[in-house]
């Protein structure tokens, strides 16, 4: 019996710095402490999830570090090992598989510049990257998301989104984007988010997930 044919959609959506890029390693490591790091990370994104319209990336992440007792020099060294953000495994042969297939699009919270010297850091001919600078608007606002989406001329029920964070199935679900999320560390789901399409550990299941994406149930 013959496999069904993939059925791809018109484009797929990435969070950058958690679905593709290990930041947790770098921020760890500026921290001192993987203790440290994952404090200050949770502070960070409790900042930034709830700051709604944009903030400057860098400002957030200093005000996070302060808060949870980090010295000054933590934040430059985060910024200082940016370009070494690993991508996780399996990251650029997900792209790179779907790339003759699909548009792609990265939409993340960070500023114009280092989201795109992280988007570079996949070797990947992205079609559009968005940052919340960019949008005006941090996720999980679905404004994001929707000038991607605009920019790609692709309705939402034509897309995916992979997520890193949970957060961003608050903005996903109100726009319309089925979700899977690459939640690589285990972080439980946040307080009334919407569940996922999909959840793993890897990216392994993304590219079936992906190729199954329109074919009639």
């Amino acid at each position: 019996m013959s496999a069904a044919p993939a059925s791809y959609p018109r484009a797929v959506l990435f969070d950058l710095l958690t679905a593709l890029l290990d930041s947790w390693t770098v921020w760890n490591t500026a921290a001192g402490s993987e203790a440290a790091g994952r404090a200050w990370r949770a502070e960070y994104l409790r900042l930034t999830y709830g700051c709604g319209s944009y903030v400057p990336y860098e400002a957030l992440v200093r005000q996070a570090a302060h808060a949870v007792g980090l010295p000054e020099r933590a934040p430059a060294a985060l910024e200082a090992g940016w370009n070494g953000l690993p991508p996780w495994d399996g990251a650029r042969a997900l792209l790179q598989a779907l790339r003759p297939h699909c548009k792609l699009a990265v939409v993340t919270n960070c500023s114009q510049r280092l989201g795109h010297q992280a988007a570079a850091l996949l070797d990947i001919d992205w079609d559009i990257v968005v940052t919340s600078e960019q949008a005006g608007y941090y996720k999980p606002d679905p404004r994001p998301y929707q000038m991607a989406l605009q920019a790609l001329q692709v309705a939402p029920a034509d897309a995916a989104f992979v997520a890193g964070s949970g957060y961003d199935l608050f903005g996903t679900a109100r726009v319309g984007l089925r979700t899977y999320w690459h939640n690589r560390v285990g972080l439980a789901l946040p307080q009334g988010a919407p569940a996922p399409e999909l959840q793993s550990p890897t990216l392994d299941s993304a590219l079936p997930w992906l190729q199954a994406f329109r074919r009639a149930p």
